[in-house]
């Protein structure tokens, strides 16, 4: 059987963002299935209800041996996971579970609809790469406060801001390190 996996964009960001169809080609060349949905933008945020509405409807199962997020990507795989999906490996790159600066817990991004059972129970293990100068708030303080929620592995890498960035001029096109850690043995 193969192994499948689904990739996660962030707010303002398509499977075709930064590093997301470099790794998509990546883990298709090692043999899994890959799930790339277009997430919809809902004025310029990232609204989990109806990106839920669309998973359901376009996701081809709710079981996948990887799922790896960017961003609102991030606490839209914690949504999922509370909603029912499972994920052998979730990896998750400057993410939130937190409210972001300047936002408050009514803004369409903020993760909420999360079950931490739920999570824990579905998610069998998770790897949470943060840098030390997140422009956005997705920093180390984030990571440690989902790894310490979760459990799990946190990578803090030096000066890579938000791991790809239009605003930021981060193009970030290919991410070795990422890669290596979906590709680790299973059981974790």
């Amino acid at each position: 059987m193969r192994k499948t996996a689904a990739i996660i964009h962030g707010t303002g960001a398509t499977p075709q963002s930064y590093w997301l169809p470099w790794l998509r080609h990546e883990l298709e060349q090692q043999g899994y299935d890959v799930w790339a949905p277009a997430l919809p933008d809902s004025n310029g945020a990232a609204d989990f209800d109806l990106w839920l509405e669309t998973a359901n409807k376009t996701a081809p199962h709710k079981t996948f041996d990887l799922m790896i997020g960017h961003s609102a990507g991030v606490p839209f795989i914690m949504r999922l996971l509370s909603d029912g999906y499972q994920s052998r490996h979730s990896l998750c790159v400057a993410g939130f579970m937190k409210p972001l600066p300047n936002t408050t817990p009514d803004h369409p991004s903020y993760p909420c609809g999360f079950d931490i059972s739920q999570i824990k129970k579905n998610g069998k293990s998770f790897t949470f790469i943060h840098a030390d100068n997140d422009p956005w708030g997705c920093d180390v303080a984030q990571g440690t406060y989902m790894q310490q929620t979760l459990g799990g592995t946190l990578i803090i890498c030096a000066g890579q801001g938000h791991f790809g960035s239009d605003k930021y001029d981060q193009p970030y096109k290919e991410f070795p390190l990422l890669l290596s850690h979906c590709l680790l043995p299973y059981p974790f």
